[in-house]
This record gives C-alpha cells, sequence and structure tokens, in this order.
C-alpha cells in the first residue's frame, strides 16, 4: 500500500469529529477504560458503512437523495439528543472508579450509535478506497478489505490516544467543579455543533 494512503488515512483519523469527542468525554467522566471502549465501539460503528461500500450500497445510497437525508437526519437528531443529555446529566462527568457492565454496555452502544448513523463515513468509504485500488488488478475486493482494516487499526489507536490523555488528566479537572461545568457546555456544544454541521452538509 502506499505511503499516499497511510498519510491520508492518519491526518482524516486525527482529524477530531464525532468519534473523538465521544471518547475524550468517556474518558474524562469514567477514566481510561472506559475511553478504549469508547474508541472500540467508534471503531465498530465504521464496519457497516464499509461493508455497504465494499458491496456496492454506498453506490445506491450516494444516488438516492431520500435515503441519504434520512440517515442523515437520524443522525443529527442523536447528536442533539447527546448534546442535550450532556448538558443536562449532572452525574455525567463524575469520577467512577470501578464501571459497572450496565455502564460499558451504555458507553459501547452510544459509540456505535453517534457512527452508525453518520452517512457521510458510507460516502467517504466510497470515494476514499477506490483512490487506492486498481480494479483492473486481481484481488481488489480483498485490497479494499484490507485497506478498511488498516483504516479501523488506526481509528481504535488515535481514538483511545486523545481518550486515554483525556483521562489522565480527570482527577486535575474533578477538583475543579466551574471547570466541569464548562466541560458539561462545552461538549454538549460540541455534539451540538457537530449535528448541525451534519444537518447543512450536502452528499
Amino acid at each position: 500500500m502506499s505511503i499516499e494512503f497511510w498519510l491520508t488515512t492518519l491526518v482524516i483519523v486525527i482529524t477530531p469529529g464525532t468519534g473523538v469527542v465521544y471518547t475524550m468525554a468517556a474518558g474524562l467522566s469514567r477514566g481510561a477504560r472506559a475511553s478504549v471502549i469508547a474508541a472500540f465501539a467508534a471503531t465498530v460503528g465504521i464496519v457497516p458503512h464499509m461493508i455497504a461500500a465494499i458491496t456496492g450500497l454506498a453506490a445506491l445510497l450516494h444516488a438516492s437523495g431520500i435515503a441519504f437525508q434520512i440517515l442523515k437526519y437520524l443522525g443529527v437528531a442523536y447528536l442533539l439528543y447527546m448534546a442535550i443529555t450532556t448538558l443536562r446529566d449532572k452525574s455525567a462527568l463524575t469520577v467512577e472508579t470501578d464501571l459497572a457492565p450496565v455502564s460499558a454496555r451504555k458507553v459501547i452502544t452510544s459509540g456505535v450509535v453517534l457512527n452508525l448513523l453518520n452517512p457521510k463515513l458510507t460516502i467517504f468509504f466510497f470515494a476514499f478506497l477506490p483512490q487506492f485500488v486498481d480494479p483492473t488488478r486481481p484481488y481488489a475486493t480483498l485490497n479494499m478489505i484490507a485497506m478498511s482494516g488498516i483504516f479501523m487499526a488506526m481509528t481504535f489507536v488515535v481514538f483511545t490516544g486523545y481518550g486515554l490523555a483525556a483521562a489522565a488528566v480527570r482527577q486535575h479537572i474533578f477538583a475543579r467543579p466551574r471547570v466541569l461545568t464548562w466541560l458539561r457546555r462545552t461538549f454538549a456544544g460540541a455534539f451540538a455543533g457537530l449535528g448541525l454541521k451534519l444537518a447543512f452538509t450536502d452528499r
């Protein structure tokens, strides 16, 4: 695989977006373990988009304005829901020394849904992967699968890094109640901003 593929993938993955915001929020609120779980969940949420792109569903989604709009606004609604929940839930950013299984499932579910309801990921894979695959060569599909796997692995590593960095400073932050308030507002604003950006994004 070309160096261009690795560099492009790295730039795309390290650019902060919904998954990064969610992973950092998990790291700050529940610690290192939760940040890794959130990074894993956000990565798993990529799988349906990858499959859609490889099997050709992305082409249908790209051609059907109605399908794209429906999925897009479902994603917008969920991001706004996350913003409201983060802003209203005073316990969303609290120190927890031991995560219960229910909490872990909640982190996984929310992370998967966030990426699952992002139609731009499907379009991204549809537009991104073919640039680095020669369809005239044998095993083109296997190459796309391999590159998708690399993209997911890099996503998990980078997101985990963001989450662990957030978890590392959580004790310093939680000693300052006013910082907690502004953090909650910042994350709520980030989710809302990402939702509005998605709402006004064309295919």
